[in-house]
């Protein structure tokens, strides 16, 4: 949806000055709105045991994270290269937890070194490793409310986690290895914005807990019920009610957990820096193919969510007002016919130079770009809390395109002949 009132009158006064000097495109995020709502978020558990990890998948950019952990956040990291970010920003020990997939022995064995939570996805990586950390906590599948999870995809099919009949199991053999510490993780939903749907992922996960403590022995440290918030990125959408959300998870932890009560851990990244971040580009033409085109210095290179899986991001021209309305497709000009970010969208009569703003780029924009085509990942700009613009990731350039290139070509096995 539209960025806020707030992002809006801090940014749109001082764009076309920064854009008259730094070219365009680029991602440009609002520090101010992300502490925001980390600290909503943080105040909805109302002082309860709690902790937020930040999925660092969603936006990596070693300012946005230093702020985050400067706020009390963790930082959720699913791979090596993650985790060394992490390390270098500072997060030690219980400040990071790995959760990750189809992991190799020698990535869980770079989690286990920095100290990190770490969360084991499938019953064979806890019999591959010879070393086990002090807290183990197992992923269960998807089931119940989230097997239903559109953007989770088939849970039949799913990659992710301990099938539900094996659970308690794997708990037990990590018991009969020493681990004597536990805590269990869900992967809830993806984009949920049906509070009643995203309260009652989580509650399952929490009411599981306490069912697999129960039924093992083993008392739960925490309960991490994973991400998966949505954010409205159409204009008739509507937030989530994240004090209700927060409330539900602290009512069902009273009531599952009567005696030790685990605190809760979540890997939010999408709701707290989505809706912070726009991508800011220009029209670079304007065309008539059976449609009315509007052709931008962006492409999906740069954002790649809407031609990736069609998803929406509201767009806006908004220097363009009091023009007449017509309906458009705003593309990019990589060479393949879903690289658009919007489709029959009605915009005020679009012209060459115009600042359009693709909105809601906060989280998993810049992350997922790609350098297909040579159209390489544009530049990451932040507007302080003390309203100036700085660059906190430059764009690519040839030499970044070409940096692991062998020019001339290095043997690496003898002829065999």
């Amino acid at each position: 949806m539209p960025i806020s009132q707030e992002f809006a009158a801090r940014l749109l006064p001082v764009l076309p000055a920064v854009v008259e000097t730094y070219p365009t495109p680029f991602h440009i995020y609002d520090e101010r709105g992300i502490v925001d709502t980390h600290r909503e978020l943080v105040a909805a558990f109302d002082g309860a045991p709690y902790r937020q990890y930040f999925a660092v998948k969603a936006l990596p950019n070693p300012t946005v994270l230093r702020t985050l952990l400067a706020e009390g956040s963790g930082l959720d990291c699913a791979s090596p290269v993650e985790l060394e970010l992490a390390e270098r920003l500072g997060a030690r020990a219980d400040d990071v937890v790995f959760t990750s997939n189809n992991t190799t022995v020698a990535e869980y064995e770079s989690a286990l070194k920095a100290g990190a939570l770490i969360t084991f996805d499938d019953r064979s990586l806890l019999d591959k490793v010879d070393r086990l950390p002090e807290l183990v906590a197992f992923r269960v599948a998807p089931h119940g409310t989230a097997a239903g999870s559109a953007l989770m995809g088939s849970a039949t099919h799913s990659k992710f986690g301990v099938p539900l009949a094996e659970l308690a199991d794997a708990y037990r053999a990590a018991h009969r290895r020493g681990v004597r510490r536990f805590g269990i993780h869900g992967m809830i939903c993806a984009n949920e914005l049906n509070l009643e749907r995203a309260v009652r992922a989580a509650v399952e996960v929490v009411e599981l807990g306490a069912r697999i403590a129960a039924e093992t022995g083993i008392e739960l440290e925490y309960v991490n019920i994973g991400g998966g918030l949505g954010i409205p990125y159409r204009p008739t959408e509507r937030p989530i009610d994240i004090r209700a959300y927060a409330s539900a998870i602290l009512a069902a932890r009273r009531r599952a957990f009567t005696t030790h009560r685990p605190r809760i851990v979540t890997e939010i990244g999408r709701y707290l820096t989505g809706p912070h971040g726009v991508l800011v580009s220009q029209v670079v033409n304007r065309c008539r193919k059976g449609q009315d085109i509007v052709g931008l210095d962006a492409s999906m290179s740069a954002l790649m969510r809407p031609g990736y899986y069609g998803a929406y991001h509201h767009i806006s021209l908004p220097y363009a007002a009091g023009r007449p309305e017509t309906l458009v497709d705003v593309v990019g000009s990589l060479c393949e016919n879903n690289d658009k970010f919007g489709v029959d969208r009605l915009l005020p009569a679009p012209a060459e130079g115009d600042i359009a703003l693709i909105h809601d780029t906060g989280a998993h924009g810049h992350a997922m770009g790609f350098t297909y085509n040579g159209r390489l990942r544009p530049a990451e700009l932040l507007l302080t809390a003390a309203g100036e613009v700085v660059e906190i990731r430059r764009a690519e350039t040839f030499d970044d395109y070409l940096a692991t290139a062998r020019w001339t070509p290095t043997k690496i096995m003898e002829s065999t002949r």
